[in-house]
């Protein structure tokens, strides 16, 4: 039998090294068990602190800022951002901000022009593992812009943050009182993004003006967007 086992062990880890020869993708772990990696789907680093401004600070700091530097975000500083917004912060999936009955119905999606190590396009942040999955390969910073009453900062910012929210996730259970809880929502995850701004030395401005229905069609969501928040380094 342990003959048997040392053979197995052995033939298994031969094929092993030649699926991933062959370019075939590794197996990980991921909630609820063993999967694939997806295709295109990117890990974002680490969250570890790396601010040196104390959360005093960072309330007494925090304004919405307009005007952007040229200079591309670093993929460290989105990871951060995106995690202070919505990131998981306990095994039970409960997150950063609060929400209603942990009813979660709010969805980022990042409009990528300028970062470090990650090509132009439109991204969904996934709380779980902590990733961006690629929704489009196109720089549609310009014309997010445009839906936005020509709102320029958006098209200038290295990266813009649209927070969505799918009511139906919170009015299922609370009914027409939900549709406040998530707006409640939205602003908790709003202000945590501008005080990991602030904290980073970089800087928003939570953007309400734009047309919904175009947003949505230019973006291919079907979650309603509530804020664009513009990101970079402030001027």
């Amino acid at each position: 039998m342990r003959k048997k086992r040392r053979q197995g062990i052995i033939f298994g880890s031969i094929f092993l090294a030649v699926m991933v020869t062959a370019g075939v993708p590794a197996v990980t772990a991921g909630v609820g068990g063993n999967r694939k990696m997806e295709k295109d789907v990117i890990k974002l680093p680490v969250v570890k602190p790396i601010g040196k401004m104390s959360i005093e600070q960072a309330i007494s700091n925090r304004r919405s800022r307009r005007k952007f530097k040229d200079k591309p975000l670093k993929q460290r500083d989105l990871s951060h951002i995106l995690w202070a917004a919505q990131g998981i912060t306990a095994e039970s999936g409960f997150r950063v901000t609060p929400s209603a009955g942990a009813t979660f119905p709010l969805t980022l999606y990042v409009v990528i022009g300028r970062v470090d190590d990650i090509l132009p396009g439109v991204y969904r942040y996934r709380p779980e593992g902590h990733c961006l999955k690629a929704m489009s390969d196109k720089d549609l910073r310009s014309k997010l812009a445009l839906r936005a009453l020509g709102q320029d900062m958006i098209a200038k910012a290295p990266v813009s943050i649209v927070i969505a929210a799918d009511y139906k996730r919170t009015t299922d259970r609370y009914g027409k009182r939900g549709i406040r809880y998530v707006d409640m929502e939205a602003g908790h995850a709003s202000q945590n993004i501008y005080l990991e701004c602030e904290s980073l030395g970089l800087g928003t401005c939570a953007v309400g003006a734009f047309a919904d229905r175009i947003v949505k069609e230019l973006l291919g969501i079907t979650e309603d967007p509530l804020y664009i928040m513009p990101i970079g380094f402030p001027q």
